[in-house]
């Protein structure tokens, strides 16, 4: 029998990693963490795909109905349905592009910037408290792994 490594293993001495059971706890964890954060969202009045939709224009923004239905991966009577809530709520504008006036670009009002950085407070403040109660060493460890994590995302 050969010492050869199975391709999804990756071998320290001493360590091995399923990269397949790594990446099913990493999904699970990150689920179950969103999950628990998004119950803060509560607190904005929004539903979920209005608060997603808004995050991508605050951040993304000024953007075209068009990118935001690719972002949010819906469909364009969807997103445009989405905009119309966010619109009659104050939280965000139409501008016509300066190129081509048949095209209008979404921008977040200071109301849906002040309800998007709201809800990230909550929810940052919800994850500190969970964070703080954690060994130090414990929280050492999550610090250390943060650019690992960072990468993966970048990667995808």
């Amino acid at each position: 029998m050969t010492s050869a490594t199975p391709s999804n293993r990756r071998s320290k001495p001493g360590v091995t990693v399923e990269t397949g059971e790594l990446a099913d706890r990493l999904h699970s964890a990150a689920i179950h963490l969103l999950r628990r954060l998004r119950r803060e969202d509560d607190a904005s009045g929004l539903p979920a795909p209005q608060l997603s939709a808004l995050s991508v224009i605050v951040f993304a923004g000024p953007i075209t109905l068009g990118a935001l239905a690719d972002a949010e991966q819906v469909r364009p009577p969807t997103i445009t349905r989405l905009v119309e809530k966010l619109e009659s709520a104050g939280l965000v504008e139409r501008t016509s592009d300066p190129t081509d006036k048949r095209v209008s670009r979404l921008a977040a009002t200071a109301k849906g910037v002040k309800l998007l950085h709201d809800g990230r407070r909550r929810r940052v403040a919800s994850l500190s408290a969970s964070l703080a109660s954690l060994p130090i060493g414990e929280r050492h460890a999550i610090a250390k792994a943060l650019p690992v994590l960072e990468k993966v995302v970048r990667a995808g």
